[in-house]
């Protein structure tokens, strides 16, 4: 996702131990022994109320005995007359109970749960949406319908279990004036239209997913069938009267992007990949199969932003969608990989010189986050406030720490590494631990240290130091120092490049231990450098008052 605050953060140019959150309680809970497979949802919408009218008919399988109440996110009615009224509830062949109150409907089950078995479930209500779906006009002043379900919107409209570990596969079957074109997750089954004006369209998403990634777009479009991967139709969708400069502006990168990742990655999971502009999003949002792009996007001048974000929400096709976060409390596996595995398709078809301006301007990014919030912790500790899943340091320093593994494993070893975790968890869940796992079989590493002290700690190395070169001896002497205040002292490799005149290349690059407070080395030389600079090669993230002291004036002293 492109958090419309955070839009620059993933345009660069303009722009991974044990979890405290595995072992303390839930505050976000699980449907403990329930399993949904798939969600139909029949919706009508109308152009003369804000009111929707739904279907929702949920399959359940069991995985524990004597479950006996089916618990179902859902908004209740609010002061100001929005949220969902639900009018029945039932299956074939009866009637159900249920009680909808505090945004929860809790229905009982026909029978007793046991493992093994299913039942389907069906849930007729309607009611005007306080959030989720967006009802309203688009920049062009038309009558639109966008879903807005991040992070856990989705209850406001459709009557899910709302949390991003439960997968299922879901249909959307959506009645509306038939002016309108309706875009949803998966493929298209049905387009009928009725004498009474409206139109029936069913879309089916095959592959689960987590609630938040169902999408609607209910809009006078645009519809381009731009080209097929493997067989999977890719397409836009835009405002009817932005049909040439949409068209123009998502022609690419879609389908290299698509190439890269599955082949350095693992297979696309799904069936179609369609960018979408949107009224409900301000940057970008990853929704499985149909991607929604703020409706500013379209410029007709493919500008390097929106090039960025389009290849950050492909990404998350792969990160957040096919391999999702087991818990709100792991969202780096989705933002960090997203906001890093962006600069990798950069370095792979644009250059390095790109790829190391945006991972410097990631850097940037994280030390500003960390001066309002220098606590701040990648991987959360139970998680309470949906506010606060994302925040820059989510995004940035989770590419960062990637990063810094990539350099730690070895280019071979990291690519196998991200290889087997995506294999390991294709379409379902996965921890920071599980990662982390993948990433140790890959190297052959103990990275338990690594973790805990870029993904479980907070703060952010700052160094200080200097380094003189001494005629006699022909050394360079270097000092560096941790001298950050918050968190711990940090353990990393630190790469030091000595620089001479007229190469713009450093001729030799040590690597040195930053293990403690205060570090002294010394480094032989056959003549005087004209520089020493930390990290040349962008590889490490740290902040530095680093440069050269003379050693005269220091005898001098």
């Amino acid at each position: 996702m492109a958090n419309p605050k955070l839009t620059f953060l993933v345009a660069f140019s303009l722009l991974v131990a044990v979890s405290v959150s595995a072992t303390e309680p839930d505050t976000y809970p699980r449907r403990i022994g329930i399993d949904i497979e798939n969600y139909r949802f029949e919706i009508t919408l109308s152009d003369q109320v804000d009111e929707i009218i739904g279907r929702a008919t949920v399959s359940v399988s069991f995985t524990s005995n004597g479950v006996t109440v089916l618990p179902l996110d859902l908004t209740s009615l609010n002061d100001e007359g929005q949220g969902m009224r639900v009018l029945a509830v039932y299956t074939s062949d009866s009637p159900l109970s249920f009680v909808h109150e505090d945004n929860l409907l809790t229905i009982d089950l026909p029978e007793v749960g046991q493992v093994g078995s299913r039942v389907a479930i069906t849930i007729e209500y309607q009611g005007v949406p306080d959030a989720g779906l967006r009802i309203g006009p688009n920049k062009y002043g038309d009558r639109t319908f966008f879903s807005d379900n991040w992070p856990n919107r989705a209850r406001s409209w459709l009557p899910t279990i709302d949390h991003v570990y439960e997968k299922a596969t879901c249909e959307f079957v959506v009645r509306a004036p038939d002016h309108y074109q309706v875009i949803s997750n998966g493929l298209l089954r049905e387009e009928t239209d009725y004498d009474d004006g409206t139109r029936l369209t069913h879309w089916k998403q095959s592959v689960p997913i987590s609630p938040w990634l169902y999408v609607l777009g209910v809009a006078r479009f645009a519809v381009q069938q731009v080209d097929d991967f493997d067989g999977k139709p890719i397409q836009t969708w835009v405002y009817a009267q932005d049909r040439e400069a949409g068209f123009y502006d998502f022609a690419v990168p879609t389908k290299q992007v698509m190439e890269f990742y599955s082949e350095y990655v693992g297979p696309f999971s799904y069936e179609k990949l369609a960018n979408v502009t949107s009224p409900a999003t301000g940057g970008g949002m990853e929704a499985a199969t149909a991607i929604m792009y703020g409706e500013n996007s379209v410029t007709g001048e493919r500008s390097l932003r929106w090039r960025n974000v389009i290849i950050h929400e492909i990404a998350h096709q792969w990160f957040g969608n096919a391999v999702t976060e087991a818990d709100w409390d792991d969202v780096w596996l989705s933002e960090g990989f997203a906001t890093y595995f962006t600069q990798l398709f950069i370095e792979h078809a644009y250059g390095r010189d790109e790829f190391v301006d945006g991972m410097k301007s990631a850097a940037d990014r994280v030390f500003s986050q960390y001066e309002e919030d220098p606590e701040y912790r990648i991987v959360h500790d139970n998680l309470d406030d949906m506010r606060r899943v994302t925040s820059g340091a989510t995004y940035q320093k989770g590419a960062w720490i990637l990063h810094m593994l990539r350099k730690r494993m070895g280019d071979e070893a990291f690519w196998t590494g991200i290889r087997r975790y995506y294999e390991t968890h294709f379409n379902q869940t996965a921890t920071t631990d599980d990662f982390m796992r993948a990433m140790e079989v890959a190297s052959g590493l103990d990275l338990e240290t690594f973790a805990e002290q870029w993904l479980y700690d907070g703060g952010n190395p700052h160094l200080s130091g200097w380094w003189e070169y001494d005629p006699t001896s022909r050394t360079v002497s270097l000092e560096i120092n941790q001298v950050q205040q918050v968190g711990g002292l940090f353990d990393f490799p630190l790469e030091v490049g000595i620089y001479f005149e007229g190469e713009r290349r450093p001729r030799f690059i040590e690597t040195v231990s930053v293990t403690n407070r205060f570090h002294r080395f010394v480094v032989p030389v056959n003549d005087e450098p004209v520089d020493v600079r930390l990290d040349p090669d962008t590889w490490a993230l740290f902040q530095a008052d680093f440069g050269r002291r003379e050693l005269e004036r220091q005898l001098s002293n």
